[in-house]
């Protein structure tokens, strides 16, 4: 029987829908053999001809004068089009590139990157990988725009930001191949403050984040928000790099941060903080950390691509399981990873932590590790970026959350090892109570200041 296709030139067909035209998404697609490597290709197409022709009239006129075979073989004159369907459809040959070098910060939402080195992940796929323990986030971006690093733990909005040409001079295109833990955060004030709960009182105080472009700054400036308190005008937010950040509380240069662990738990080991609350609190399931390639990687090698996807995701499952926390602890904890006594570490990975008001809470999900990258979440990134100055122009949100999260290959590694695969890429996602429906994104652009 033939097979039915959706015509990657119809300005009506759905990208939401898939290149078999007999599922309701790629994703879905993709899950079915055989046909999975024809629809990805048909996908590619698709993207390709509705990025170099972006008006359905103009797509549909050309299509009609000069028929759809001849305006691919002209769009792949000039655009590696086979290369695309080729690294969406294939990747499982040996890796073109062996030997490569990841660049990391040492906190622990870099928990896979870092814990697949020692116990041998990359290894199992064919990759030798060299992990670099990197001093910020300026750094990390900076050398891997250079190349100096074949991919990067980076904060899951910096690939956005990156590739619109938000904090660089130019567009670099940059994707979060895999999304590298949820949760795991926390607003840390310094001990002086233990009666000053309530963020209406912190007008005045100072505050470090890990850096402009990061989930921290997004989810602090949305509760100060929430709490009548202006985050531009009311506080002092500034960039302090995760290592630097205890010693900064304890000389008094900052009040507080809301940053990654184990630098929460560290300031309450040191006896300089206590935790005030985890951002799951604030956005169950939030993204924060990110493993981001540049996306001429997945053209250019792509079987190095898809098995260091491999190693990723297998590394992030297994960090997942409750189980396997207390060896992945003593796995990163050394002087060549996080450079930090285990029990801290231990405390972050299990849960069952000191919160340095005199009680030990329990919350087996302080931190998880899900390497699904929804586009949901990208959506939202990108509407903080617009909220506070940092994006001075509309852009198609969903677009650029399909371009910068790859959920296809993602979905794909996660399938090969059997895990579950969303459907789609889309969820609504409660944050601090409100609903936020990623397919009406200006509703949270506004830059409001609740009473």
């Amino acid at each position: 029987m033939a097979r039915l296709t959706a015509d990657p030139l119809d300005p009506n067909a759905s990208l939401a829908g898939c290149g078999c035209g007999r599922h309701a998404s790629p994703l879905a697609c993709s899950a079915e053999m055989p046909g999975a490597e024809d629809a990805m290709a048909e996908v590619a197409e698709a993207a390709v001809l509705r990025a170099v022709f972006p008006e359905a009239t103009t797509r549909r006129a050309l299509a009609q004068r000069f028929g759809a075979a001849t305006l691919l073989a002209a769009v792949a004159s000039v655009f590696p089009i086979d290369a695309a369907k080729e690294a969406m459809a294939q990747g499982t040959g040996a890796p073109e590139k062996r030997d490569l070098k990841v660049g990391f910060i040492p906190i622990t939402c870099a928990t896979p990157i870092i814990m697949a080195h020692p116990m041998g992940f990359y290894q199992r796929h064919g990759l030798n990988v060299e992990v670099i323990r990197t001093a910020g986030w300026a750094v990390i971006r900076d050398r891997a725009i250079a190349r100096e690093f074949d991919a990067a733990h980076m904060l899951s909005p910096m690939p956005v930001a990156m590739s619109l040409g938000v904090g660089v001079a130019q567009p670099i295109p940059f994707a979060v191949a895999a999304i590298e833990n949820i949760n795991g955060q926390a607003i840390t004030l310094a001990t002086k403050h233990r009666d000053k709960r309530n963020p209406r009182d912190w007008k005045g105080f100072r505050f470090a984040v890990p850096f402009d472009f990061s989930m921290h700054n997004y989810l602090l400036r949305h509760y100060l928000a929430e709490n009548g308190v202006d985050p531009d005008r009311d506080v002092q937010i500034r960039s302090v790099p995760p290592p630097e950040m205890v010693a900064n509380l304890r000389a008094d240069n900052i009040d507080g941060y809301l940053g990654p662990d184990p630098f929460n738990q560290r300031a309450v080991f040191d006896g300089v903080g206590f935790i005030h609350l985890l951002t799951k609190d604030l956005w169950e399931g939030h993204p924060c950390c990110a493993f981001a390639v540049p996306r001429a990687m997945i053209t250019e090698t792509p079987n190095t691509f898809a098995a260091l996807m491999r190693a990723i995701v297998e590394a992030t499952a297994y960090s997942q399981k409750a189980e396997n926390r207390r060896e992945v602890a003593a796995a990163i904890s050394g002087q060549n990873y996080l450079n930090q006594p285990e029990t801290v570490v231990n405390q972050v990975l299990t849960g069952t932590y000191a919160d340095g008001l005199g009680q030990v809470k329990r919350v087996p999900d302080r931190i998880g590790f899900d390497p699904f990258p929804w586009h949901s979440m990208a959506i939202w990134i990108i509407t903080q970026m617009r909220r506070w100055g940092q994006l001075r122009t509309d852009v198609d949100y969903a677009q650029v959350a399909s371009q910068v999260f790859l959920a296809l290959d993602a979905g794909r590694a996660m399938r090969e090892l059997g895990l579950p695969v969303p459907a789609s890429a889309m969820r609504t996602e409660t944050i601090m109570g409100r609903v936020f429906d990623p397919a009406n994104p200006a509703a949270w652009t506004e830059r409001a200041i609740r009473a």
